[in-house]
């Protein structure tokens, strides 16, 4: 009778165990379950938070969840990268990343709250060039007019970015270098804030992707001289880049990417990023993508891991030139 109750023990354990093994997997393979989010680590209204919202709101009925974008702006986007750090890896909390936070930010941060390793790329979504945008009533047209014009008015120029370190703030200071001229950064949190002071006419110009700023352009209430890359956009055609108008070595690409903490199990990305592939390759994403000045340009996480690399290393070298440092 004791060998028996010990097998019958041993027995029920095994299949106390395989039950449990099985309801994990299938709770697992469950994912999602309920809503995710999408930290964005800059203000609403710049491309980093409208590259949110299409993802998200293109991702939603292919997940069969709900995904939420939920700005916490400020400090060069440690305030998001932390949060996300934190969070638990369930896949649940995700960082909507800005490629400026996430490879030159990192070069300039003396006390750093987040490192490379605490998070694991999943999908990059969209790339697009910055452009050099005016006031309206700044007196210049081109290019080589503003150059001219800040060389005639030294110092006297202002120009915002979303934040110290920014991608808008390099730009900045390599057109500075390149064209012998000397300008006043004004960083804000991000580049819906830095834009409404351009409109109002507080600050002369930035630089920054063209989505945001497409319907005031549009409007004529701000001005574009120049795109940042190496060929014009298809929706603003006679814009001329940097290196059309004598000054190819101003050249900045911005990227908007998906990463998740370390710790979240493969099966996860590999399903979040199968999906996200699948919205950013659709026509209608293009498209959207295409009408804001911008590219869907979905990459994997291997993709994404290398361009990162490539990146913190390029960027590192101009931010030594620059002499940018922390605020």
């Amino acid at each position: 009778m004791k060998t028996t109750r010990k097998q019958f023990t041993t027995l029920a354990l095994a299949a106390l165990a395989t039950i449990s093994f099985i309801g994990h997997a299938a709770a697992q393979g469950a994912y999602p379950s309920k809503n995710v989010t999408l930290v964005v680590p800059t203000a609403a209204g710049g491309t980093t938070d409208l590259s949110a919202r299409m993802l998200a709101q293109a991702l939603a009925p292919v997940l069969g969840q709900s995904v939420i974008a939920d700005n916490k702006g400020g400090g060069n986007g440690n305030i998001a990268a932390s949060a996300v750090k934190r969070a638990e890896a369930d896949g649940y909390t995700l960082l909507m990343q800005y490629s400026g936070y996430h490879v030159i930010s990192p070069h300039i941060t003396k006390q750093k709250q987040w490192e490379q390793s605490d998070f694991q790329p999943v999908a990059n979504v969209i790339s697009a060039p910055q452009i050099i945008v005016v006031r309206n009533d700044l007196p210049v047209k081109t290019l080589a007019e503003l150059i001219a014009y800040a060389k005639a008015n030294p110092g006297k120029l202002n120009y915002a970015s979303s934040g110290n370190g920014s991608l808008q703030h390099v730009t900045g200071a390599m057109l500075e270098q390149q064209g012998a001229i000397k300008m006043v950064h004004v960083p804000y949190k991000g580049t819906g804030p830095a834009l409404q002071d351009l409109l109002g006419g507080q600050v002369d110009l930035t630089f920054g992707t063209a989505p945001p700023f497409m319907p005031h352009i549009a409007s004529s209430k701000l001005r574009v001289l120049a795109v940042t890359g190496k060929q014009r956009l298809p929706s603003l055609p006679d814009v001329p880049t940097t290196a059309e108008a004598g000054y190819p070595r101003v050249d900045a690409t911005s990227w908007f990417a998906v990463f998740a903490p370390a710790a979240v199990p493969k099966a996860v990305v590999e399903k979040l990023t199968a999906d996200i592939r699948t919205v950013v390759q659709s026509a209608a994403f293009q498209q959207k993508a295409l009408e804001q000045g911008a590219t869907a340009d979905y990459q994997s996480p291997m993709q994404l891991g290398d361009k990162v690399k490539a990146d913190l290393a390029n960027w590192a070298s101009v931010v030594k030139t620059s002499k940018i440092e922390a605020e």
